[in-house]
């Protein structure tokens, strides 16, 4: 079982197009939409936010390890946090304040690596904190601190790989590496942003021909290179 998510939104077409998108990088992971009103005369769901479909949403994500809940704007917050107190286990429901698109793919992908109720919104309230940061300044440019080499004298791993897949690293490589990546015993950067963050490997904007210079340190730091460099040179099972 894993963390369950719910997406509200004003539009039912947004909210399932954003499940769409963090489904492709967390196949594993109940997501439910929650978008609209009711149907209307033409038979399609207006514009607005419904309780009941937020209550319905939250019973058929949760899996039993509780729902993260992340909405649009301010009235859809209002339902939400309205649904979270009539739900019958609220203390297995949370609220995330993060952006829908980027706090849904880094809640996504924690919830695939099976991380806690907790740690799944802390990945989506993450995301709002380096959506502000990418708004000032360019996205190569993010400041990140290098991890220390581990141990004593121990040297860091090293690999420069180039991209070979034709789309480059884009939304779902990007949630593989981290996906993957996250488990290990290891310190990752990739061209200097964490290699453990799919929305900073994301702000890299590699493409097809970029190179990846990679740096781990820890206990498993050689199996977090090699595990870099054969998902670059299997583009990432897009070729």
């Amino acid at each position: 079982m894993t963390v369950g998510l719910v997406i509200v939104s004003h539009s039912a077409k947004l909210a399932e197009g954003v499940v769409e998108l963090a489904a492709q990088m967390a196949p594993d992971v109940v997501l439910a939409p929650a978008g609209g009103t009711g149907p209307g005369p033409d038979g399609t769901a207006g514009i607005g936010t419904s309780l009941e479909k937020i209550q319905d949403a939250l019973a058929s994500a949760d899996s039993g390890d509780g729902v993260v809940v992340l909405a649009d704007l301010g009235s859809a917050v209002m339902t939400a946090e309205t649904a979270l107190e009539f739900a019958p286990e609220p203390e297995r429901l949370l609220l995330a304040d993060a952006p829908l698109v980027e706090g849904a793919v880094a809640a996504a992908v924690a919830a695939q690596t099976g991380a806690t109720l907790q740690a799944v919104r802390d990945a989506a309230e993450a995301a709002l904190a380096r959506t502000a940061a990418a708004a000032g300044e360019p996205a190569a440019a993010q400041p990140y601190a290098a991890p220390q080499p581990y141990g004593a004298g121990a040297p860091a791993a090293t690999g420069s790989f180039t991209l070979i897949n034709d789309l480059g690293l884009h939304a779902r490589p990007a949630a593989v590496l981290a996906k993957n990546l996250t488990p290990l015993d290891a310190e990752v950067t990739i061209n200097g942003v964490d290699g453990k963050s799919v929305m900073l490997l994301m702000t890299l904007i590699a493409g097809k021909g970029s190179t990846l210079e990679v740096s781990a340190t820890g206990p498993q730091r050689r199996l977090a290179v090699d595990l870099i460099r054969r998902e670059v040179e299997a583009g990432f099972g897009e070729l």
